[in-house]
């Protein structure tokens, strides 16, 4: 049975080495998804969105960030020469497990038009795993004139609602989420969460937090069962 369930996001600037020019700015982010990772026993099973998705990636596995301008590399355990096409998701699932020294049984790619139905299925499946459920997922691309998208008025209170429903463990508000209007924010992470929240509980939520350095929302959150 999953016990404990973590959300973090997964974009590239968690890595220090990617941003050395704003490292200070993006440490707060960095700082809470490491915290929250280390709060989630292992072996972990982590479930992503990626355009590769469906797909299952399991260790040995060795990556690199060097798609991302600097190599750095990473594992999911073993000693293999790095894979250059490792999606982001499975990097970030691999940085964080060395940097909370645990084992990944795997990584679970979804696609991210995955419909409620789906997800609500594969949360299911994932009921009697004995594992800790690491969740990645990114919020609206859209906060303000630096984000990498256009700036849109509706991405403050979208994420803002996203939190209230994590800091809730409100499952039925995250199954309930408008798919047209996270599609069109960038909320990329919302299959990721509406699997969360179809693992069967009860749950509570026990920290949540949210960020949005450079234009980009993060929402770090803590499940367990009460």
């Amino acid at each position: 049975m999953i016990t404990r369930a973590v959300v973090v996001p997964h974009p590239p600037l968690l890595v220090p080495e990617l941003v050395a020019g704003a490292a200070a700015e993006t440490e707060p982010v960095r700082a809470a998804t490491v915290a929250a990772a280390g709060k989630l026993p292992g072996p972990w099973v982590a479930v992503a969105v990626d355009d590769s998705g469906p797909a299952t990636v399991v260790p040995p596995l060795s990556g690199t960030f060097l798609g991302y301008g600097v190599d750095v590399p990473v594992s999911l355990g073993g000693d293999l020469a790095p894979d250059p096409r490792i999606p982001l998701p499975v990097l970030i699932t691999a940085w964080l497990r060395e940097q909370c020294a645990v084992e990944v049984s795997r990584v679970e790619l979804v696609p991210r038009d995955l419909p409620p139905s789906e997800c609500v299925s594969f949360g299911q499946r994932l009921a009697d795993e004995s594992a800790g459920l690491l969740i990645l997922g990114d919020g609206s691309t859209r906060h303000g004139l630096r984000s990498p998208g256009s700036d849109d008025e509706r991405s403050g209170p979208f994420d803002a609602h996203v939190h209230s429903l994590l800091a809730a463990a409100d499952v039925d508000g995250l199954l309930s989420l408008d798919l047209a209007l996270a599609a069109e924010l960038g909320a990329q992470g919302r299959a990721a969460w509406q699997i969360l929240a179809s693992v069967p509980g009860p749950w509570r939520c026990s920290s949540a937090e949210f960020f949005a350095p450079f234009g980009v929302g993060y929402h770090v959150a803590v499940w367990e069962r009460p």
